[in-house]
């Protein structure tokens, strides 16, 4: 038996342990009970099962950067360009790597440097957000280039994003409210209007 203090009570019948789990109102769980005899615990089972969930959920939250592919042509459009920079950005954010790269076709291997326009265009648009790990090169017909988050503008990034949503939340309170106000005012006035007739 083990007290709640991590102490040794020694061994007991069950009967007496309930009773002393009882009287300091914690609750008597076997932790081993392959050993003989079996080996019992006083301890808050409530509060065990948070902690343990709670270190759980710590760890699920560690996000391991895994690296992420986003593909462009030479002759990309500019809104596909930046719908797959806003995809860039979002996996940034989410802490993974992004290996940018544009495939060539046939005759498109004469115009690598549409290729690099297009790989400087995604840097540009992505600003500080972005570190370039590696810079573009040609690897057969692909010319690619591998980007990782600064963690330190994601982090005031994310800061900023939390404050706007928290203004634009408090604007919409005090609307409600001056809306609230407003059909107050206007059903005391309905209701002084009949009185003065």
């Amino acid at each position: 038996m083990i007290g709640a203090n991590s102490e040794q009570l020694g061994v007991m019948t069950p009967e007496e342990a309930l009773v002393m789990a009882r009287e300091e109102g914690l609750d008597l769980v076997e932790v081993a009970a392959t050993s003989r005899p079996p080996v019992c615990r006083i301890m808050d089972y409530g509060r065990y099962k948070y902690e343990q969930k709670k270190k759980s959920s710590k760890g699920a939250k560690a996000h391991s950067a895994t690296l992420k592919e986003v593909k462009l042509r030479p002759g990309t459009d500019q809104h596909d360009l930046n719908f797959k920079v806003n995809n860039v950005r979002r996996f940034l954010m989410d802490g993974d790597k992004v290996k940018v790269t544009v495939m060539f076709r046939g005759r498109e291997m004469v115009h690598k440097s549409r290729g690099r326009r297009q790989l400087e265009e995604v840097t540009k648009q992505l600003g500080s957000i972005a570190k370039m790990e590696n810079p573009p090169r040609m690897e057969g017909r692909f010319m690619s280039m591998i980007l990782i988050g600064d963690r330190e503008v994601i982090a005031e990034v994310r800061r900023k994003e939390k404050r706007e949503a928290e203004g634009a939340e408090q604007a919409k309170e005090s609307q409600a409210a001056e809306a609230v106000e407003g059909a107050s005012e206007e059903t005391t006035a309905e209701e002084q209007a009949p009185a003065n007739e």
